[in-house]
């Protein structure tokens, strides 16, 4: 059989290439030509992918002589169809996010650059997935760069050691209240998600046109498919009118933002308070397909399956392991730890490892040490600051959040604040658009900014673009427990019609007002 060598020489000499002419067409020296031919040294992976380019050949046929097509002979129905794989279940097909990802961890991969950006422009294929094994690889075992500032573990004891928290005095209020807030909780949630849901992945511009256009601008109310006429459509590539829905409808869809909250209800319900992050996993697959999880989550449900457990399936293949999906899913933890956000961090960490690392599993931990404090008080700055010092004061996020608290005390204006967002983040990357710290920020902007008022506060979490649903259903959330259940206006409660749907095994319609008087039973 033919080694490498040989066979890059026949490809060479089938174009009538001498060694120095393929050698400049690789940007290459002639001697590295030669030592490949005579596999003195093999070529990187890098230049690989310039050969396998160059000869327009398949990456099997170079490396073993045989292409695909040959080798599975007889067997291709065996074969899955690569084109057909979802982006978030395809690590051959995220390769850009992976190497944003890797870069904002601080790991040394800045010179796979251009590895990254051909392997990602390939067409799909088992080369291609090939590669993105190598890639893996090579993320995995890379060390962090010498001069990166931050420290960012994603073990719950290095978390807690780089924390500040552990011994807030909050007021514990009445039962009466108590339960009113936990209404608050999930009312304030539900509406946020159906304010934000029907635009959720629209860019700012277009929002903005359709918002001056219905007469909603700054955004005060729910959008409504009967005032998505032809002429509001016009010159808008968002298909708001399919999306947003009618006056009448009165009940909130199925969201993964909402579904969550039902999850975390399952959850303690079958397995009590001290469920374990494996128990997570177990009610994460008992309870919902696959297609009703997104990004992170449907990754780590995909490695479930294939045996990966926690908190390896948050970490295997996952170039969504900073998005926002563990910082939705927290909420219910607080709801249940009334004026301890101690335990519903601890919580949240059981339930984020199983999908996220790091800045991912900061802001679950975040969001759920909020909802605890919003029991005691309602200093929207207190709630905010609590929170936070459950996350590693070395992180991003810490940073991050930090900086939106003391540029509000500082008296920067909340369009400066959202400009300053959208300055650092760019919307119309997804990586951007859907990461915790950037969703995160907007969030605390929404809260500072909305001054306690919870129309102002959702409309303000939309407004900015990005994840609108979850931003709004997170600040809804929040602040739905300082204000109380009975505080939220009726034209934001009254259009969900008390009822939740869910793609949740035996929750697919459910009273609002009776989730959360269920969730009383699981107080401390």
């Amino acid at each position: 059989m033919s080694t490498i060598g040989e066979r890059i020489m026949i490809e060479r000499k089938k174009l009538g290439l001498s060694q120095e002419k393929l050698a400049a067409e690789l940007n290459v020296s002639r001697q590295a030509i030669q030592k490949w031919e005579t596999n003195a040294s093999e070529p990187s992976v890098e230049n690989l992918l310039s050969l396998v380019d160059f000869f327009h050949i398949s990456t099997d046929k170079l490396l073993r002589g045989v292409s695909a097509d040959e080798m599975y002979t007889g067997c291709r129905e065996d074969m899955p169809d690569f084109e057909k794989w979802h982006a978030w279940e395809s690590y051959s097909k995220s390769l850009n996010v992976e190497y944003s990802q890797s870069r904002d961890e601080g790991k040394d991969v800045a010179k796979y650059e251009a590895l990254f950006s051909a392997a990602a422009s390939m067409q799909d294929s088992k080369e291609k997935d090939d590669i993105a094994d190598v890639i893996y690889s090579i993320v995995h075992n890379a060390p962090q760069v010498p001069d990166y500032k931050y420290t960012e573990p994603s073990d719950y004891d290095s978390i807690r050691a780089l924390s500040d928290g552990y011994g807030h005095a909050l007021k514990m209020p009445s039962d009466d209240v108590i339960a009113d807030k936990i209404y608050g909780g999930w009312l304030g949630r539900i509406c946020g998600c159906l304010l934000g849901k029907p635009v959720e992945g629209i860019m700012k511009a277009e929002l903005d046109t359709i918002l001056k256009r219905t007469g909603n601008y700054p955004l005060s109310r729910y959008l409504c498919r009967e005032e998505m006429t032809p002429e509001v459509e016009q010159g808008i590539k968002f298909r708001i009118a399919a999306r947003a829905y009618s006056e009448d409808m009165l009940r909130m869809p199925p969201d993964d933002d909402t579904n969550y909250i039902l999850i975390g209800y399952e959850l303690v319900k079958k397995y009590g308070r001290d469920f374990t992050s494996r128990d997570v996993m177990n009610t994460w697959i008992d309870t919902q397909p696959k297609n009703a999880y997104c990004t992170a989550e449907r990754v780590a449900y995909r490695n479930f399956v294939n045996g990966y457990t926690p908190p390896t399936s948050g970490q295997y293949k996952n170039p969504f392991r900073e998005y926002i999906g563990a910082q939705i899913r927290g909420d219910y933890f607080g709801y249940i730890n009334p004026c301890d956000p101690q335990t519903a961090s601890d919580m949240a960490f059981r339930d984020a490892c199983i999908s996220h690392i790091k800045n991912g599993i900061y802001g679950e931990m975040w969001v759920s040490a909020m909802i605890a404090a919003a029991f005691g008080t309602d200093s929207i700055e207190s709630v905010i600051l609590t929170g936070l010092s459950y996350v590693p004061r070395t992180s991003r996020f810490y940073e991050a959040v930090t900086e939106v608290v003391g540029d509000y005390e500082n008296g920067m204006t909340e369009a400066e604040a959202f400009a300053k967002i959208r300055n650092r983040w760019n919307e119309a990357y997804g990586y951007h658009w859907c990461h915790t710290i950037s969703n995160a920020c907007i969030v605390a902007v929404s809260l500072l900014y909305g001054m306690k008022d919870y129309g102002k506060t959702v409309c303000l979490a939309v407004s900015p673009g990005f994840d609108t649903d979850c931003n709004a259903a997170t600040a809804g959330s929040v602040l739905g427990v300082i204000l109380g259940g009975s505080n939220i206006p009726p034209q934001w409660a009254d259009r969900t019609g008390d009822t939740l749907c869910a793609s949740l095994i035996g929750y697919q319609s459910v009273s609002i007002r009776d989730m959360a008087h269920k969730t009383l039973a699981y107080l401390q």
